[in-house]
């Protein structure tokens, strides 16, 4: 195999240098990506998630049933400063995706690759269908593969350096992860077995090593305490979830399919290679990344995650991958393959992208997808509308708003002050929190997730609008009038959100005495 250089650069690199052909091809890609951003950031609408963070960013705390904090104070932060259009709830994502872009590079240049190398790793980034996904949308998994690369490029740092010093960052970027979304805890075990097998060991007996896991600590302790507080609520949904048989589970051979069509297909050559390097004489020393990688992917075979817990740890083998597909095409006679492979890189991740992000409206959206048969992957067992699950969970959701709104400044102006807004899901709960100031409606009620926790507010239940209920005869029995005020027919929709909405007039019991015994978990 020929000779990769494994030193880190110079610290005294200079300007000329840090703008290596590499470095021009990172900048471009992150045009690209800023690009793509302009035109697909307001098409559709708002998603399901994001206007439940946006709920959750009104009730700043420690933790909340269903995630982490951090996605919430970042919520606070974009409603008081540049506020929560699409373009600005979108603008974070796309950062944290321009900038695991260029960390991916920084850390294929730290592995000793060249400007070649650095433009494979940062473009699979770019082109994969699952990163395009989760950069465009307001969520967790938009911030988890910065972090992961991040804590990647420290760790490959602290190999070729020995500065310790490195623990303190792997440490507050560990207790931030946390913050973020639970999946890197499928990740540290890996890279504790890659330390434990490498010459990292020895940090095991010093203090930097010690000192970063209490810093680790120090940070996510919090959030352990209100989970805590609250009996786990996470963990009693995980379980309640998987009992229920929602999300898709496979059997190992179709799940590592669903891994190559998540990162755009060709892209898998570059994890093989990165295993191949990893276990090399080359970059053994780096086999702490190796371990991390098989324990994300490991975990979620065995416990059939959905397929894209995993993807956060792409980016940190597409480095290794690329610096050794840049060494075995390093002699002239191989060096066509370069492009050859790029080109077909960009292609098939072109091809796929609009069933990632919505590049296309609705009506072009299904077009393509009828004319070329391609469809985006399935992660949970709901029934779909005409569009796929992500996109029918960016529709509509205003449009049923205006409907209860209209209902409701029907009813006598001393009724509407006593009308609960009552949703059965926290989307439906978040939207008519995200669009009801609008159209003159108070906040919702709900008991889904972390509604339950804000509770019932004020009312009683004396007159209280039930949206999107899937099984209205369980009130029906309890009110002493139970009226259909609308059927719904949105055929982009998810199916479950087309149920009818109703009112339900003088409750029993009232909703102050019955909601304790509507707690989501135990």
């Amino acid at each position: 195999m020929p000779t990769i250089k494994d030193a880190a650069p110079s610290q005294s690199t200079s300007f000329s240098n840090r703008m290596s052909p590499g470095m021009i091809f990172v900048c471009g890609f992150a045009l690209i990506r800023v690009a793509i951003y302009l035109v697909a950031a307001p098409k559709y609408g708002y998603f399901r998630d994001e206007m439940y963070y946006l709920a959750c960013g009104e009730h700043p705390a420690w933790g909340y049933m269903d995630q982490p904090p951090l996605i919430a104070w970042i919520a606070w932060l974009l409603e008081h400063t540049i506020g929560v259009s699409l373009y600005a709830l979108r603008l974070f994502p796309m950062l944290a995706d321009v900038a695991c872009i260029a960390m991916t590079a920084l850390l294929t240049r730290k592995l000793g690759g060249g400007s070649w190398a650095m433009g494979l790793a940062s473009f699979a980034v770019l082109i994969a269908p699952i990163n395009l996904a989760f950069s465009h949308l307001f969520t967790m998994n938009a911030f988890d593969p910065l972090l992961w690369t991040l804590i990647a490029w420290f760790l490959v740092d602290l190999v070729q350096t020995g500065n310790e010093k490195n623990w303190l960052w792997i440490g507050i970027l560990t207790g931030i992860t946390l913050l973020n979304k639970y999946g890197v805890v499928f990740f540290i075990p890996g890279l504790l077995v890659g330390v434990v097998f490498s010459r990292l060991r020895r940090s095991l007996v010093r203090p930097w090593f010690w000192v970063g896991v209490a810093i680790a600590t120090v940070i996510a302790l919090p959030n352990f305490l209100w989970q805590l507080h609250w009996n786990f609520p996470f963990a009693q949904l995980v379980r309640s979830v998987r009992e229920s048989g929602r999300d898709v589970m496979l059997s190992p051979v179709p799940y590592l399919a669903q891994q190559a069509q998540m990162i755009g297909f060709v892209s898998s050559l570059l994890v093989i290679l990165a295993l191949w390097f990893l276990i090399s004489p080359q970059g053994r020393r780096y086999g702490v990344l190796f371990w991390g990688f098989l324990s994300v992917l490991g975990c979620m075979l065995i416990l059939k995650g959905k397929f894209y817990y995993v993807a956060p740890v792409y980016p940190v083998v597409f480095s290794p991958g690329a610096v050794l597909f840049e060494s075995l095409t390093e002699k002239r006679v191989a060096q066509w393959l370069r492009p050859v492979y790029a080109i077909v890189l960009l292609l098939v991740g072109a091809l796929i992208a609009p069933t990632a992000i919505p590049l296309l409206s609705v009506e072009g959206y299904m077009a393509y997808t009828k004319r070329l048969g391609l469809r985006q992957q399935k992660f949970e067992n709901q029934p779909e509308s005409a569009l796929p699950q992500i996109f029918a969970d960016m529709v509509g959701w205003e449009d049923r708003v205006k409907i209860v709104a209209e209902y409701v400044h029907s009813l006598p102006l001393e009724q509407q002050k006593v009308t609960a807004l009552g949703a059965s899901n926290y989307g439906d709960a978040g939207a008519v929190d995200l669009f009801g100031p609008k159209y003159g409606l108070p906040r919702s009620i709900s008991t889904a997730n972390n509604y339950w926790i804000w509770g019932p507010h004020e009312y009683t239940g004396e007159s209280l609008i039930l949206i999107d209920e899937d099984s209205p005869e369980k009130f029906a029995e309890h009110c002493k009038s139970f009226t259909l005020v609308a059927r719904l027919n949105n055929p982009y929709v998810r199916p479950d959100e087309n149920r009818p909405i109703y009112h339900c007039v003088g409750l029993t019991p009232n909703l102050q005495s019955l909601w304790p015994r509507l707690k989501p978990w135990q």
